[in-house]
């Protein structure tokens, strides 16, 4: 035993160096920090009334510093105090006047308070230490041990061919839900709860991509505006869930609701993917706040300036760049996921910024150790795996890059579907590579459509309503002189900007927003539906609303479109019992044995078809002026097995695309293509039912413009 400088003598034995972070074995808790250039380590413990006493480790094993507390229990809040050099031109920043939060804490608790005790350093001497205490302005880690219950909860395992995601804000989802009890509202349980689950069992959605729930702490320059970081790409703790979203208190509850959230959706069917930030952390660039990372080994962590260790290189636009180069960082971020995947069973990740972590030297780096290490391991290799597939670095843009299993968010898909809708010159080419799966770009390494990611909105950017609303943006109630976000809307082209009672402009938006969500979930890959626009979501205009907690960003559920919601899960629902629609491989256009008929040849899996008619030809294939297509997907090549088991063939499909502002006259092929044509799906319709059954004969048929129609092709025996 010994005197601790900041209460009353306790008994620290040795421990031992793994696992990192803090892990209570029935009588005690042992403490493990890695620092490579550290001279010395206090943990500091907390009790009720936040009264500090502060311990230091005395053992160190392969640069990490350990410490076993007999009698020190789960809900123990703790943080360290790092002591070494302060040399921020050698890339040192240590500063033990700074409490740090322990990278590995399963929970965290308290909010991060602007104060300028949060910054490492002078103002008036960049090189000089502050000495001011951050302990009382900074959150700290708690000791965790959570038997959770899991008995009758299963990986889901949903193929990635039959997958409908569903990116959500876990906040946005219920902070305005009437049925949602309102001190469940904007958390966890209230994600969990049977109102909101339904919404999305019966729209038809097979997993849920949450926004950040690491947690995460808002920027100075918003605090200092009084705002907040709403979405929550700033994280903090790689392993604790965001304590704000827990209804049930910050003090280690918030594991076991996060927990109970992931079964309830197992439960429902329904798999739980989240959106990860293993790019950059919470600390931001050289005067950014020291928190944790920064102040536990700043060169450890981060990527430092090749010639100015002082600053930080930036790949993210956020001010800094984790360094997965390293060992123990790369340590660091398969631990999580293994963590995440092990005890909290989710089910998959989106990696933000994904080309940030596959930087070697500088390029983007298929055969870089983040890569190499994910393949290997037998946990994360088995999940589901997103890439975003870029970062604000140069040669950052690697859609299409990267490698299996991997999948990719395809922003190629994204913009040649506005800009088809926007009324742009798209090459025919273009568009049918983007609505079967992209195989241009996935193809020659050996991946599937379903890599392919699709979508037309995200968080970041104009909510679908307001993609068709708002030319530019409206974005002054971020404080930045509505300068951030993208400028100008190339997809607007409804005539009229902005709030209408002009019934011709309303009918003309609604109509391109079932456009966008047709074009969406006829698609071959896997579609991704941003939460709301099923709904007719707006945000006034704000097409960057990261810092909007309010109503700008919540889902306000007493203004529900219900024709579109009737619209969206009316098509998943198609989608979901048409294999066709949703391949497993890729379409090879090659003709299906059995459909030859006399001086005619048979069908293809895949065909693609001109307003007058006939196929098209080389020259079409190039055309960029071509307004109006039409997309033959035939099933009887397709053979699948009922729940029963039985053999079923899969149906088939013409999807007429007409981007023009027109009617225009367009010819439905005959035998062998089809005996016939019910029209299932037609975006001139609120729903997209008809109003009756519609069956109508191969030849003209005149349609609407600015429209998508689905028809279901018919034979005579």
């Amino acid at each position: 035993m010994r005197a601790s400088p900041a209460g009353p003598p306790v008994e620290v034995w040795p421990g031992t160096s793994g696992p990192l972070g803090a892990h209570w074995d029935g009588t005690g808790t042992n403490f493990a920090l890695w620092t490579a250039g550290a001279t010395g380590v206090e943990l500091c413990l907390f009790d009720a009334a936040g009264h500090e006493h502060r311990e230091r480790l005395q053992e160190t094993t392969h640069q990490v510093w350990h410490g076993r507390l007999p009698g020190v229990r789960p809900g123990q809040r703790y943080g360290y105090r790092v002591h070494g050099p302060h040399d921020p031109p050698s890339g040192a920043r240590y500063n033990p006047a700074k409490l740090l939060l322990d990278p590995y804490a399963r929970a965290v608790d308290g909010e991060l308070r602007l104060d300028p005790s949060l910054f490492g350093h002078r103002d008036s001497d960049p090189g000089a230490p502050d000495p001011a205490d951050s302990a009382p302005f900074v959150p700290r880690g708690v000791v965790v041990h959570d038997s959770f219950p899991w008995e009758g909860d299963h990986t889901l395992r949903t193929p990635w061919s039959d997958t409908v995601i569903y990116e959500v804000h876990l906040k946005r989802a219920t902070k305005r839900h009437p049925d949602v009890p309102l001190a469940l509202r904007g958390t966890y349980a209230g994600l969990a709860h049977p109102a909101f689950v339904e919404h999305l069992a019966s729209l038809g959605v097979t997993a849920v991509e949450l926004l950040p729930v690491h947690h995460f702490v808002s920027e100075p320059h918003l605090l200092r505006r009084g705002l907040t970081n709403y979405w929550g790409y700033n994280t903090l703790g790689y392993f604790a869930p965001h304590a704000a979203y827990s209804s049930a208190g910050s003090g280690g509850a918030q594991v076991t609701e996060f927990k109970a959230m992931v079964k309830a959706m197992h439960t429902a069917g329904i798999e739980v993917i989240l959106d990860v930030v293993y790019n950059h952390t919470a600390e931001g660039d050289h005067t950014g706040p020291t928190l944790s990372f920064k102040g536990i080994d700043n060169g450890g962590y981060y990527r430092l300036g090749g010639g100015d260790p002082a600053h930080y290189t930036d790949y993210t636009g956020c001010g800094n760049t984790l360094d997965v180069r390293r060992p123990p960082v790369l340590a660091l971020l398969m631990d999580s996921l293994r963590y995440w995947v092990d005890e909290m069973h989710v089910d998959g990740f989106r990696f933000d910024l994904a080309s940030a972590l596959a930087r070697s030297m500088h390029d983007v780096d298929r055969l870089s150790a983040f890569f190499d290490v994910v393949h290997q391991d037998p946990v994360v290799s088995q999940v589901k795996l997103i890439a975003e597939p870029w970062d604000v670095g140069e040669g950052g843009y690697q859609v299409g890059n990267f490698p299996p299993p991997w999948t990719e968010w395809n922003g190629k898909y994204r913009d040649t579907v506005r800009d088809v809708w926007s009324g742009a010159r798209v090459g025919v080419r273009d568009l049918a590579y983007r609505l079967t799966g992209s195989s241009d770009l996935y193809r020659s390494d050996g991946r599937r459509p379903f890599a392919s990611v699709n979508f037309v909105t995200a968080h970041d950017g104009f909510p679908l309503t307001d993609l068709v609303t708002y030319e530019h943006k409206r974005n002054g109630a971020n404080g930045e002189d509505n300068r951030d976000g993208e400028d100008h809307n190339r997809n607007w082209n409804c005539g009229v900007e902005g709030p209408t009672d002009d019934p011709a402009v309303l009918e003309l938006r609604a109509r391109q927003v079932r456009n966008h969500l047709a074009t969406l979930l006829l698609s071959t890959g896997v579609p991704m539906i941003t939460a709301g626009d099923e709904m007719g979501r707006t945000q006034g205009g704000n097409n960057n609303a990261y810092c909007q907690d309010n109503d700008v960003s919540w889902l306000d559920w007493g203004s529900i479109d219900a024709d579109l919601w009737t619209f969206v899960s009316r098509l998943v629902s198609l989608r979901r019992g048409s294999p066709v629609l949703r391949q497993e491989a890729f379409f090879e256009g090659t003709e299906i044995p059995g459909t030859e008929l006399p001086g005619t040849g048979g069908t293809r899996d895949l065909a693609w078809f001109a307003p007058g008619g006939g196929q098209l030809t080389s020259s079409d294939w190039f055309d960029t002026g071509l307004q109006t297509i039409g997309m033959y997907l035939d099933g009887r090549g397709i053979r699948h097995r009922d729940e029963r088991g039985r053999p079923v063939v899969d149906e088939s499909y013409l999807v007429w695309l007409h981007a023009g502002p027109h009617p225009v006259e367009v010819q439905l092929p005959g035998a062998p293509w089809g005996d016939g044509y019910e029209l299932v799906v037609a975006t001139e319709y609120p729903t997209g039912a008809p109003p009756r059954p519609t069956v109508v004969p191969p030849g003209p048929v005149r349609m609407p413009g600015r429209s998508v129609w689905a028809l279901r092709v018919l034979r005579t025996p």
